[in-house]
């Protein structure tokens, strides 16, 4: 169980990374097409990116760098922006939200997995609390970010300014990490595909150890 867990963490973090770059390259003049298409400005495109889940900054700013031509100072700051624009309202009303909707058996379901999922996911924050939250949101990896973050300030109970302070943080660190990899080209996306490969390992292990002597 645990080593196909290990795997499937291995593939997956592997194929963000691969694939992302192919998709920045190989098809690049398509990928700019589909976006042109679509009629928004690249600034807006940008921060509509970094404000979804899973994407964030860490998918915004190779696309805003790499697909949009939007040179890198002002890709990031758009990034960043729109990283914590969902921040707010995550702290400010998750609460109160997810106790109405949870009469719902539907989105009771859904609030059980989502809760349940990060706080297992949030060793960091549980332990250091405002510190480990700002690490936690630092590291550019698939299953962390500002959004995790925010939903983990809540359940940890961190208040809403230090928690917006350290996710702002975090997310500054995330942005200098992802841009010196952008930067970096094919070898940023070897980096990147290596740490988080052996994050994925080592994460994956972690829960292994935690379980064989629970």
């Amino acid at each position: 169980m645990a080593q196909n867990r290990l795997f499937r963490h291995l593939l997956v973090t592997t194929a963000i990374i691969v694939s992302g770059y192919s998709a920045c390259w190989a098809g690049k003049e398509s990928l700019i097409q589909q976006i042109n298409s679509w009629g928004l400005p690249a600034w807006l495109v940008t921060m509509i990116i970094a404000m979804l889940p899973i994407f964030e900054l860490r998918g915004a700013i190779p696309v805003a760098y790499q697909l949009l031509g939007i040179p890198i100072i002002p890709a990031v700051i758009l990034s960043v922006f729109g990283n914590l624009i969902p921040v707010i309202p995550i702290l400010l009303f998750l609460g109160p939200v997810s106790s109405w909707l949870r009469k719902v058996p539907l989105f009771d379901r859904f609030f059980g997995w989502l809760f349940s999922r990060t706080r297992s996911r949030s060793d960091l924050v549980k332990k250091y609390e405002m510190v480990g939250l700002m690490l936690f949101v630092a590291v550019p990896l698939p299953v962390t970010g500002a959004w995790t973050g925010a939903v983990a300030a809540f359940l940890f109970g961190i208040k809403f300014w230090p928690s917006l302070l350290f996710i702002s943080l975090g997310v500054l660190i995330a942005a200098a990490i992802v841009t010196a990899l952008v930067l970096m080209g094919i070898w940023g996306a070897i980096i990147a595909g290596t740490v988080l490969s052996a994050l994925a390992v080592s994460a994956a292990w972690g829960s292994f150890r935690k379980r064989k002597h629970a």
